[in-house]
């Protein structure tokens, strides 16, 4: 099953999973301002979709129509939870189900989840094999990193190929260097190789074979591109990049050109959609990673920024940024 994968113009661009930054909301404005070619949820436990507390991880199971295709993302070390969690996707109407087995956090790792599944390869295929009977419908995708400690690419990549997942997200270094290095697009490059070579010996053609997305450092659109054509991935998923910038993935905005003005009125939007949406059952302070990166470059900047930091409510953001404007509009 590879479901809306096949549809996509090579090379494709896609958001990253980032837990407590891409949620609803901000997918919301990003899909208003610069829609990627693909949406992921945020990270989900399995376990948890499984247990009592299952209602207070649905939130982040939200989307809209605009988001399409979007992919929920689990993560789980047990393949039972991960199949009835995949058909409570597939029963929520997403386009695809992704598991996550490149999450370096040591409360995921505990549960054998995330990175620590690359050290199993037997279980990680089972994980996908799960994923696939819970949600039949559904293309089933992995993240993954190069490996644990050291790179283990020329084992790992196989490994997964054989469980013939739709697509595999590559982030170019292993879980033990977490961000702390640059990320090594030439094994990236090598990982396309290995899928190719592979492929071949199956005699699967590359009209059926697992697409492989590159992942790590992309600064942007134009970065993303050179990656894809140099490093000969399908795809590019870009993360960090996204902070302050729902233009992202709008070829027609450049952020250097993006005004104080459509900076301020796109991080007032962010916060009513967060709060309209999210502000029942999330803490509102998560927005203030949001506010440094939307306010930055322009006069008045830190003063303004330092003010944003310290809200509590979108009552208190709505005013500050409401200031700011009829500042802009006297001084026009």
């Amino acid at each position: 099953m590879k479901g809306f994968w096949r549809k996509l113009e090579k090379p494709f661009f896609v958001l990253a999973p980032l837990a407590n930054v891409t949620d609803a909301a901000f997918r919301r404005i990003i899909a208003e301002h610069g829609k990627p070619d693909v949406f992921w949820t945020e990270f989900v436990s399995a376990d948890g979709l499984n247990s009592a507390g299952r209602e207070k991880l649905l939130p982040d199971l939200i989307y809209s129509e605009a988001e399409r295709p979007i992919v929920a993302q689990l993560f789980s070390a047990h393949p039972e939870k991960i199949r009835k969690a995949s058909a409570l996707i597939q029963e929520l109407g997403f386009d695809g189900v992704d598991i996550n087995m490149g999450c370096p956090d040591r409360a995921v790792l505990k549960q054998g989840a995330g990175a620590a599944l690359a050290k199993d390869y037997a279980l990680a295929r089972a994980i996908i094999a799960a994923a696939k009977a819970g949600a039949p419908e559904l293309p089933v995708s992995v993240k993954v990193r190069l490996g644990d400690t050291v790179n283990q690419i020329e084992e790992w990549i196989p490994a997964l190929l054989e469980a013939k997942p739709a697509a595999i997200t590559i982030h170019g270094r292993t879980r033990k260097e977490m961000s702390k290095v640059p990320a090594r697009w030439d094994d990236i490059a090598r990982c396309v190789e290995i899928r190719n070579e592979w492929s071949l010996a199956q005699d699967i053609s590359p009209d059926e074979q697992t697409l492989i997305v590159g992942n790590g450092d992309a600064e942007g659109l134009e970065d993303a591109r050179e990656k894809a054509e140099r490093y000969g991935v399908d795809g590019v998923m870009l993360g960090r990049a996204i902070f302050g910038n729902p233009w992202l993935f709008n070829d027609k905005k450049d952020k250097e050109t993006i005004s104080e003005r459509e900076r301020l009125v796109a991080l007032l939007k962010h916060a009513e959609y967060f709060n309209e949406m999210l502000g029942e059952v999330k803490p509102f302070h998560i927005m203030r990673k949001h506010f440094g990166s939307y306010v930055s470059g322009f006069a008045n900047a830190k003063a303004l920024r330092e003010k944003l930091m310290v809200t509590e409510n979108m009552e208190a953001v709505r005013l500050l940024i409401k200031e700011e404007l009829l500042k802009l509009e006297t001084s026009d």
